[in-house]
């Protein structure tokens, strides 16, 4: 066993979303061990989780602090130069901020061998902007791939633009797992009733009428079978942002809706509400791999096409999908055993194993002789002159990573008045997304 595995390791997690805080969490979680110490660091921006959010994840920090990217590189720089410097770093971020951080990273650690391994991936499903994204992300030590597909797919990327591909490491996401589905609970004697459960989205689909219908067959499909029950799952509160922005929130629409006695909105922990759940239904959802995971039955709607633009093209092969008008009917897709395999959700357990190799690889990273190689990402002024300056110039960072001139220092803690002034921008264009911009909209298409 290398000696690294055998202390507390100090784990840092930074995110920029609720659900990229609990991917964050979770991995450093299965990648450090029963020894951790784990500092959390949200990334200020418009998808800054609330408490409320932080709470609905239930994945708690032993420290918690909302920072910039400046700010976060200084944090960086003196601990990784200090007496407890930490052991790993797990960037949940949109790609951007991946290769932003990288690149600032570099510069403050620019010969430094005493360095955290730095390990980076994604929430859920890849199924846009693979290219794009998996670029923002090389340069980490790790990337880790949710499944055996994803795998060979990130490899493929990064191989075929000449790029370093053996960061790439198979895994799994970290928060599959629950008790397995053993049959409608009605069925086997229980007091509740079958409970059928649409995983809402943020933005699939993104316009009025499609969620409109969305909606409309949930309440047509609670009439035709009142003696089920039927959840409407929610992502957020209106006002409040996740990963994706959410224009035209369900629950807005649910209002001016006479709504079944057997149809409920509900927010809470997916992993809570899956547990009681008899059919879960969503046009792409994460939460669709969560129920495949515990064998629950699962489609995936085609009412809207199978697209590229709702993600659903990515089930093609699984044996989910199905339109609503099947589901009235009583139709349960059957899932292809193969595909649930390579996707990673056929695991039986909590899905130790499957980040095994990830913490092997943690671990021989951290016992290297002579310590880290300098940061290398991919994109550089020598392959991306026209692409990567822009990418760190929204984190004020410079071509080279560098801070940009008139940066204000990072160790300076904002005052309350500034802090009143954040807290009030954010709240201004989180009412513009969700109330402004969807009439704009209509206004320009009258």
């Amino acid at each position: 066993m290398p000696a690294s595995a055998n202390k507390t390791r100090r784990v840092a997690v930074l995110a920029d979303s609720d659900t990229r805080w609990k991917w964050g969490a979770l991995t450093a979680r299965r990648l450090a061990g029963d020894g951790l110490r784990l500092d959390g660091y949200l990334l200020r921006g418009r998808a800054t989780p609330t408490p409320r959010q932080l709470t609905e994840v239930g994945v708690r920090a032993d420290a918690l602090r909302e920072v910039s990217t400046v700010e976060f590189l200084r944090v960086m720089d003196t601990t990784t130069a200090g007496d407890e410097p930490y052991d790993l770093l797990v960037l949940a971020l949109v790609g951007g901020g991946v290769q932003a951080v990288l690149h600032g990273l570099r510069q403050v650690w620019p010969a430094r061998t005493r360095r955290p391994v730095v390990v980076t991936g994604y929430v859920g499903v890849v199924y846009e902007k693979l290219a794009d994204g998996l670029l923002l992300r090389h340069g980490a030590d790790l990337v880790l791939a949710n499944s055996r597909h994803d795998a060979e797919r990130f490899r493929a990327v990064y191989e075929g633009v000449g790029a370093d591909a053996s960061a790439v490491t198979e895994a799994a996401l970290p928060f599959l797992g629950g008790t397995p589905y053993r049959g409608a609970w009605a069925a086997r004697g229980g007091n509740r009733p079958y409970t059928v459960v649409f995983a809402a989205q943020p933005s699939v689909p993104d316009t009025r009428t499609d969620r409109a219908y969305l909606l409309d067959r949930l309440i047509r499909h609670a009439r035709l079978h009142p003696d089920r029950q039927v959840l409407l799952k929610l992502r957020s509160r209106v006002g409040e942002h996740t990963t994706h922005l959410e224009e035209l929130p369900y629950q807005k629409l649910a209002r001016a809706t006479d709504l079944p006695p057997n149809l409920h909105l509900v927010h809470g922990p997916m992993g809570e509400v899956l547990d009681g759940t008899d059919l879960l239904v969503t046009v792409s959802s994460t939460a669709a791999l969560e129920a495949l995971h515990r064998h629950i039955p699962t489609a995936i709607l085609t009412d809207l096409g199978v697209r590229e633009a709702l993600g659903n093209h990515y089930f093609t092969g699984s044996g989910c999908l199905a339109s609503w008008d099947q589901l009235d009917a009583g139709h349960l897709p059957e899932p292809d055993p193969r595909w649930t395999a390579r996707q990673g959700v056929a695991a039986d357990g909590s899905g130790d194993t499957a980040f095994a190799a990830a913490r092997a690889r943690v671990d021989s990273l951290l016992d290297t002789p002579g310590g880290l190689p300098p940061l290398a990402p991919w994109y550089s002024l020598a392959t991306a002159p026209g692409y990567l300056p822009g990418i760190l110039a929204r984190h004020h960072l410079a071509p080279d990573g560098a801070l940009l001139p008139g940066t204000p220092p990072a160790d300076r803690a904002p005052g309350p008045a500034r802090q009143l002034v954040r807290r009030a921008a954010r709240g201004a264009y989180r009412h513009g997304v969700q109330r402004i911009a969807p009439v704009v909209r209509r206004l320009g298409e009258l």
